[in-house]
């Protein structure tokens, strides 16, 4: 049976950083962000060579063990065969290992740029099949439902499949991210979390969660106490003391502020009228960046000018 055909031309796809949880939204909410990593994915005559830039250029591997490639990998066995070879250049503008979704950057770009790189593979691999081989790569679907719809997603599981809905968040939240110079392994913050909660939290949890929608897609007034949450940010807090320390000075200032994903980073849901406030309010120990809500999700984009990805 023959393989796959795939396009001489080289494809250019673009990702967002994510953030999960959003406080109470523990495995379930994601929200876009305007802050990007860059594949350029071109079928070769043979082997495998690997161009990283920016963010892990010094320690991710240029091998099959990198996550893009083994997305890749992954999804063109599902599409039918292997390229003889691949031709990758990475622009990593996402920081690693800091809460902001850079191993689903990596996942979704591999799978997008497998299918539009392979002629017709939009009949084998559909949106829905993304998520599902997205998720199944990740191992849960908050991240990767973000970063392929864009905007602000709920995800869950279905039957072992993953399902995810977009919602369109408020124009006027202004997400303002402040990152630690050192990661926390998501392995390491996952390990902390109990096997059992108290009722009353999880009662807490799943009313603030459902608060939480109202407040992103209508009214971001109620973000301060729909932001709240009882079931993994004080567990965690031994594994990054400074980061549950400035989250709790920022909502005791009166401003919606969580630990973004399993952290470190923290992120604070300002508007226009306070962004710059809260941006100042971190300290030299943080990179703090003003960002835009990403709306767009994991995109095909034309190939750029030259030095421009």
């Amino acid at each position: 049976m023959a393989g796959p055909a795939f396009r001489a031309a080289a494809v250019r796809v673009r990702v967002p950083a994510t953030s999960a949880n959003l406080g109470p939204g523990f495995d379930a909410l994601g929200l876009a962000l305007g802050l990007y990593d860059d594949v350029v994915v071109r079928v070769a005559d043979s082997g495998l060579h690997i161009d990283i830039a920016g963010e892990g250029s010094e320690t991710l591997p240029r091998d099959e063990q990198h996550l893009l490639v083994r997305s890749l990998r992954t999804a063109f066995d599902l599409l039918g065969g292997q390229p003889r070879g691949l031709e990758i250049v990475c622009a990593n503008r996402i920081p690693h290992g800091r809460g902001l979704g850079s191993s689903s950057a990596a996942i979704c770009a591999g799978i997008v740029a497998a299918r539009a790189v392979t002629i017709g593979a939009d009949a084998k691999l559909d949106d829905t099949a993304l998520l599902e081989l997205a998720t199944e790569i990740e191992g849960h679907p908050d991240n990767v439902a973000a970063c392929l719809l864009g905007g602000f997603t709920l995800s869950w599981m279905e039957a072992g499949a993953a399902r995810a809905i977009r919602m369109d968040p408020v124009g006027s939240i202004v997400p303002v991210v402040f990152v630690p110079g050192k990661p926390v392994l998501t392995e390491t913050a996952r390990g902390l979390l109990p096997r059992t909660v108290p009722h009353v939290d999880a009662a807490t949890n799943a009313g603030r969660a459902a608060l939480l929608v109202e407040a992103m897609t209508r009214r971001p007034e109620l973000l301060l106490p729909a932001t709240e949450d009882r079931l993994h940010q004080e567990y965690r807090a031994p594994a990054m003391p400074e980061s549950a320390a400035l989250v709790e000075r920022l909502r005791s200032d009166g401003i919606p502020a969580v630990i973004s994903g399993a952290g470190p980073t923290v992120m604070a849901l300002a508007d226009a009228e306070t962004a710059d406030k809260v941006e100042a309010l971190a300290g030299a120990d943080w990179a703090a960046n003003r960002l835009r809500l990403d709306q767009q999700g994991a995109s095909v984009l034309p190939l750029a000018a030259s030095g421009d990805i």
